[in-house]
C-alpha cells in the first residue's frame, strides 16, 4: 500500500472503531480482518478485553469445504461459522466492526452470512 492509501485506511478504521465503541452498549464486538489470501473474524469482549469466539477460512473446519480463502465463498464460510460460534458462547446480539474495509464483497458476504445464521446486527 502507498503511504497515502494507508494513511487513509488507518483513518477510516478509527472512524469505524471510535463509533462502534460509542454505540455497543455492552455488546460484542464482531470484527474482521482480510488479507490477501484469508478472511478471519473474531467477536471481542471490549469490557474484559477478551476474544470470545473466532473464525477464520484457515480454520480445520472449512479446510475441505472451500477452495481457496481469498474468495466470497471462503468470507460467506467463515461468516456462517463464526455465527454458529456466537451463538455457542450465547451471544447473539453483537455490533459489526468493520474494520477500514469497504462494506463490500468479502466483508458484506461475511457480514450477510453471519446475519443468515443467527446473529443480529
Amino acid at each position: 500500500m502507498a503511504a497515502k492509501a494507508k494513511q487513509l485506511f488507518e483513518r477510516r478504521k478509527r472512524r469505524t472503531r471510535y463509533t462502534v465503541r460509542n454505540k455497543t452498549k455492552g455488546r460484542l464486538r464482531l470484527t474482521v480482518f482480510r488479507s490477501s489470501k484469508h478472511i478471519y473474524a473474531q467477536l471481542i469482549d471490549d469490557l474484559e478485553g477478551r476474544t470470545v469466539a473466532y473464525a477464520s477460512s484457515i480454520d480445520k473446519e472449512l479446510k475441505g469445504k472451500i477452495k481457496n480463502g481469498a474468495g466470497t465463498e471462503a468470507a460467506a464460510a467463515v461468516g456462517k461459522l463464526i455465527a454458529e460460534r456466537a451463538i455457542k458462547a450465547e451471544a447473539d446480539k453483537v455490533v459489526f466492526d468493520r474494520g477500514g474495509y469497504i462494506y463490500h464483497g468479502r466483508v458484506k458476504a461475511l457480514a450477510d452470512a453471519a446475519r443468515e445464521a443467527g446473529l443480529s446486527f
